[in-house]
């Protein structure tokens, strides 16, 4: 077989949803990774096992009525393996074994089953110093957008995860496309002051529409750079709070048909009188832990 993805939203074939069995114990407040997490783990409100388990059935359920093939990562005992877009991602044809944080590391191994039936040739692991996770990568055609964080960020804290290296070695790689890193702001402390990755503040949707939260990057270049590519009249912003929520990390099935979380009313009777399908699948306690519909799935081949 071989890997395919263009954009975000081409009609999906083939995507590896994370499992939620075998999570481990909650981390310790000094282990976490995100803000979400130190929230629920402070509030005695981070998500039970079963919990999780229900709703990823629940999204699964979704995916296979559209007949996507839904593969799963093999199972490793007490390592969290929900949110697999960013363990690795694909871009054309290539498959990128993403360099994590040292703590996620061990999830690669669920998933080595599933890239042994492609060609081993398109599988590219990425160079020391390249970091990069999934949820900051987004392809849209001939552009490939970044998320950034400063050195000092990066350096500093838990939640700087790709550096400015993952968009030079992308620029060299896909000479043709045009490859843009955008700085996003950070905090391991506040959730509304806080951009994990790029897919929880910016959303390309397959009717030419573009979830945004403005505030979440640190640049008005930037933002000038976006303005240019997405006509005004297509551009939906979100606040702040909302992308705290994770209101733009939905999920394209196709090109008109979205998944998005129940609570999401406002985004979701916007999307729906643009046009959209929006499948609603309850994802609340998932999200206690960061992360939303694009963390929790890492698509191989869209048509």
């Amino acid at each position: 077989m071989n890997f395919s993805i263009k954009n975000e939203f081409d009609t999906l074939k083939q995507v590896v949803l994370g499992i939620g069995e075998n999570l481990g114990e909650p981390p310790s407040i000094e282990n976490v990774f995100d803000p979400h997490s130190r929230q629920h783990i402070l509030q005695n409100t981070y998500p039970k096992e079963n919990q999780v388990v229900s709703e990823l059935s629940q999204f699964e359920a979704v995916l296979i009525k559209y007949n996507i093939d839904v593969l799963r990562p093999k199972n490793i005992k007490s390592i969290n393996q929900v949110f697999t877009r960013d363990i690795g991602f694909v871009i054309d044809d290539v498959f990128f074994v993403s360099n994590i944080i040292q703590d996620r590391k061990k999830e690669i191994e669920g998933i080595k089953h599933i890239l042994s039936s492609f060609e081993s040739q398109k599988i590219c692991f990425l160079p020391n110093g390249v970091n990069i996770e999934g949820g900051d990568v987004l392809v849209f055609n001939d552009f490939i957008f970044i998320g950034t964080c400063s050195e000092y960020d990066f350096l500093t804290k838990k939640v700087g995860r790709t550096n400015e290296s993952a968009v030079d070695f992308f620029k060299n790689y896909f000479p043709k496309k045009k490859v843009f890193g955008f700085e996003l702001k950070k905090s391991d402390i506040l959730i509304d002051e806080n951009c994990l990755h790029l897919d929880c503040c910016f959303q390309p949707l397959g009717l030419g529409h573009l979830l945004i939260c403005y505030d979440a990057f640190k640049n008005k270049k930037d933002l000038d750079v976006i303005d240019k590519i997405f006509p005004t009249k297509n551009i939906i912003k979100i606040s702040n709070k909302q992308m705290g929520d994770l209101n733009s990390n939905l999920f394209s099935i196709s090109k008109n048909i979205v998944v998005s979380n129940k609570n999401f009313k406002t985004i979701n009777n916007i999307l729906s009188n643009l046009g959209y399908k929006v499948e609603e699948v309850e994802y609340s306690n998932i999200a206690k832990m960061g992360g939303l519909f694009r963390c929790t799935t890492l698509p191989l081949i869209r048509i």
